[in-house]
């Protein structure tokens, strides 16, 4: 039982690691940390997350990525955002909690679109092409996630860059990253399993 569960450790192991290359590896010259070097596209698509953790305190990932979205935006990269988070429950409003801080940054009302059902990152790429119509966007969150996105929306047909958002260090930031590991196994599970996203509905035009 030692040496079965000493070869399932290590092969859950090896797993994560070849997952983890295929999605860097492919990413490579796809990412961008500098505005000015940013190819222009129509729409950048803002990936979701709650602006603070459940024990009250601030969660960096959104402000960082809210403050990469509007400097994009004011520096003619994107002409519109596509806001795409999780409104799974009537009290938790991840697209519209963007939209009020992107507005309070002074971006405008209608350069912003809102996906309420991004409820996973697939389903945000999906979307972002079926419903809202793109070909070719620009995807707004941390490297690590950025990444993974530009992975999913490759394989349902998009061209896509991406512009990393400033990244979390400490206890959260680590905690994220090692969930990561776990989300990119998952991820090419559910293209094995032809998983798609949980809800679609009417085209809406950017």
């Amino acid at each position: 039982m030692l040496w079965l569960g000493l070869i399932l450790l290590v092969m859950a192991v090896l797993t994560a690691l070849v997952c983890n290359w295929l999605i860097a590896h492919n990413a490579e010259g796809k990412c961008f940390s500098s505005v000015q070097q940013m190819p222009h596209r129509r729409v950048g698509v803002v990936l979701g997350t709650s602006p603070t953790y459940k024990n009250g305190m601030v969660n960096l990932f959104f402000t960082h990525r809210i403050e990469a979205a509007a400097s994009l935006f004011f520096a003619g990269k994107v002409d519109y955002l596509l806001l795409s988070g999780d409104n799974n429950k009537r009290e938790y409003n991840e697209p519209e909690l963007m939209k009020e801080a992107l507005m309070a940054k002074g971006v405008p009302e209608r350069a912003i679109y809102l996906d309420y059902a991004g409820l996973r990152t697939l389903d945000s790429m999906v979307r972002a092409k079926e419903v809202f119509g793109q070909d070719s966007i620009t995807v707004v969150s941390q490297r690590f996630h950025n990444e993974r996105a530009i992975y999913l929306a490759e394989h349902v047909g998009l061209e896509v860059v991406a512009f990393d958002a400033e990244d979390v260090d400490g206890y959260h930031g680590t905690k994220v990253l090692l969930r990561e590991y776990m989300a990119r196994v998952k991820m090419f599970l559910d293209l094995l399993l032809g998983k798609g996203p949980k809800f679609l509905g009417e085209r809406i035009e950017i």
